[in-house]
């Protein structure tokens, strides 16, 4: 069953006195089923961080739909978007977005605290999250004391804590060093076991080798897509290097 479904999306921007149009988004289309571990791939102005922002209700199409557990997000009012997205979507950012003046422990209940949750039901998803992501021994510290890698499991349990139907991860290891972006991915690929679904959005070949799915968007539009089917993250990671090379060529789909 498709948890999201993405129907003819377009985005246009307008300059600021009117007299140019940016078409970033030309006509998307895709969807994603319930559990699945999806990785958005393209060239830096390919429309990836636009189409990422509409998932995320942080933006809206100029037309099109997008339909999470089928409600169409592009026309929820502006005065419930906020609570929308809180109750739907957890997000992972590339610089993890964390209050360093909050505790890890403070940043992650941060979300039920705003949903006015009870602190029983706080402290006990807390407590598996934390044993999951192997961050229950730093949990009392702040952001600036521990490492990136660190920052990045906290961020991804706040965006967890909420149990959203779709996790966005946007460059999730892009700051991060090769030990900790192993251990990041690693994580994901737990996660994704227990039944969640994640999107990511990354430039990184072995990130999105990780994923079950790559979509491959050029120019506004998904230009291809890969499965990983029986293959081996090595193999699926040469697929993927093949097709960007493509890509960057300007070749046709293979």
């Amino acid at each position: 069953m498709s948890i999201l479904e993405v129907n003819q999306v377009k985005k246009v921007y307008t300059t600021r006195f009117g007299s140019n149009k940016v078409m970033a988004l030309k006509n998307v289309n895709f969807s994603i089923e319930q559990g699945e571990y999806t990785a958005i791939m393209g060239e830096s102005g390919a429309g990836k961080t636009t189409l990422l922002n509409i998932l995320a209700a942080l933006d809206r199409p100029s037309s099109g739909s997008v339909i999470l557990d089928g409600k169409d997000i592009t026309r929820v009012k502006e005065r419930e978007i906020s609570e929308f997205r809180r109750d739907n979507i957890g997000f992972v950012f590339q610089d993890f977005n964390l209050l360093d003046t909050f505790s890890l422990e403070d940043n992650i209940y941060l979300p039920l605290v705003l949903a006015g949750k009870p602190y029983r039901e706080m402290k006990e998803r807390l407590i598996r999250l934390a044993a999951m992501l192997n961050i229950t021994d730093i949990l009392k510290k702040y952001p600036y004391e521990v490492s990136g890698g660190q920052k990045q499991r906290a961020a991804v349990a706040r965006a967890l804590i909420t149990e959203p139907k779709l996790i966005l991860a946007d460059e999730p290891t892009g700051a991060l060093d090769s030990k900790s972006s192993d251990d990041l991915l690693k994580s994901f690929r737990e996660i994704n076991s227990l039944g969640n679904t994640i999107l990511m959005v990354t430039h990184s070949v072995k990130a999105a080798s990780t994923a079950d799915r790559i979509l491959f968007i050029k120019d506004g539009e998904v230009f291809h897509q890969l499965y990983r089917g029986n293959n081996t993250n090595e193999q699926l990671y040469q697929k993927i290097a093949d097709t960007l090379t493509m890509l960057q060529s300007g070749g046709a789909a293979i």
